[in-house]
């Protein structure tokens, strides 16, 4: 395996966690709430932490892709991809309105809930979730990797979209639960892999 993939790996996790650990919790249904938070330096960081962690997990696949193919990989590519515009609005948008414009929660009720972003928003978690899942049972039937180190990666990636409408504790809690997914992942790799079985030659059975 990477070792290089692996600290990319638990880089993400840990990117996973600052996401919601430093993300402002007000009430964001009000003027005040809603400006304290979107105006302030830790919004944009939090919100850059999670594109930058969508951003390095499917990196960190790619070391994996002769033992679980590429197309986990590529699913988990073209999720981040969907994901990440309504991130990029949500994050620098959300906090231009609220330290240069007026009308925050109508801007912020706009962005959120525009049609075409929220579907892409919500297909690119999806996706994202069923790349993870790929992984998941790819790394369970090949064997490279212990049978178990990507079920909290898949679960992670599984409850990002229902999580949001989670309070801040269980986001947070999810946050967690991504660290978690992703170190275990990023120790599973960075051991080495186990040596292959001498190989058997039976009668009757060609070369695959």
């Amino acid at each position: 395996m990477s070792r290089p993939s692996a600290i990319v790996s638990a880089v993400a996790g840990v990117l996973f966690l600052l996401y919601p650990v430093v993300r402002p919790w007000t009430d964001e249904t009000t003027v005040d709430g809603a400006h304290a938070a979107m105006a302030s330096g830790a919004w944009v960081a939090s919100h850059l932490f999670a594109m930058l962690g969508f951003v390095l997990v499917p990196i960190a696949l790619l070391s994996l892709r002769h033992a679980i193919g590429l197309a986990p990989a590529v699913t988990m590519w073209v999720g981040a991809g969907l994901t990440l515009p309504y991130y990029g609005a949500e994050d620098f948008g959300l906090h231009a309105a609220a330290t240069k414009g007026t009308g925050l929660l109508a801007v912020a009720e706009a962005a959120r809930y525009n049609p075409v972003a929220v579907t892409m928003f919500g297909a690119g978690l999806l996706t994202l979730a069923a790349g993870a899942i790929l992984v998941a049972v790819a790394i369970w039937r090949s064997g490279v990797l212990p049978r178990y180190s990507a079920i909290a990666f898949a679960a992670g990636f599984a409850l990002f979209l229902p999580q949001f409408f989670t309070p801040a504790p269980v986001r947070i809690a999810h946050g967690v639960l991504m660290l978690v997914g992703l170190v275990w992942l990023a120790v599973a790799m960075w051991r080495p892999a186990p040596a292959a079985a001498p190989a058997t030659v039976l009668s009757g059975q060609g070369a695959a």
